[in-house]
């Protein structure tokens, strides 16, 4: 078993946000310690461009074994090259793991009480099991699409008049992934075809992409600490 933590060093939304302090430590402390809660500092490997991203993991004690190429830190670079890259490293002077944990260091409340769980669900006749959160949209009630014509109509077609009656949809939160590495080998995730879910509340679910979802991290941290 493998955990990757991939922490590109530029941010648009919010600029440095893998090594800004939220509430009193670096953002991607708090996916370190859960991490380090599932395996020894050996099996992690941070991912990162950037050497003020290095420099702080290092001084939390966990070691950076490379910087990642310029080609895999655009804006336009994908999670599932990153994650073959660092798998090939790893693989370099170890044998295959049998699966990767994907942790984005954009999840603060994620902990390692949900990545066991999600451990539990995952087999490996699976592709992958995913972090979920009840979505606020639904397809079948709230989100519009525009047609040829112009105008808007269900994203999918149903015939509710509640929002209760309709069925449930689940929007991936990027908290958690636990990926089956034959199939990463095979296929981008997004080909995956045996995926389970597994549900988080909106607050452990809260990713960090904006300014306004930076704040909103920090109105928690200091709930959490009173």
């Amino acid at each position: 078993m493998l955990v990757i933590i991939p922490a590109r060093g530029g941010s648009k939304g919010v600029p440095g946000k893998n090594i800004k302090e939220l509430g009193g430590k670096p953002l991607i402390q708090y996916t370190i310690e859960a991490a380090r809660q599932i395996v020894p500092d050996n099996q992690i490997i941070v991912s990162t461009d950037s050497p003020e991203i290095k420099d702080v993991v290092e001084n939390l004690g966990l070691q950076v074994p490379f910087l990642r190429p310029k080609e895999l830190a655009l804006d336009s670079s994908g999670t599932y090259e990153v994650l073959l890259h660092a798998l090939d490293f790893y693989e370099e002077e170890n044998s295959t793991p049998d699966k990767i944990i994907l942790l984005q260091p954009t999840s603060p409340f994620r902990n390692a009480t949900h990545i066991k769980e999600a451990l539990k669900l995952y087999n490996k006749e699976l592709d992958m099991v995913v972090s979920v959160k009840e979505a606020s949209g639904n397809p079948y009630y709230t989100l519009r699409e525009e047609n040829s014509s112009g105008y808007l109509e269900k994203s999918k077609k149903g015939d509710f008049t509640r929002r209760q009656d309709c069925p449930k949809v689940w929007e991936l939160n990027g908290a958690v992934y636990i990926i089956n590495v034959e199939s990463l080998k095979s296929a981008p995730l997004h080909q995956f075809k045996k995926v389970k879910k597994y549900v988080m509340d909106e607050f452990s679910s809260h990713d960090i992409d904006t300014m306004l979802d930076w704040k909103v991290a920090e109105i928690l941290i200091t709930e959490i600490k009173k």
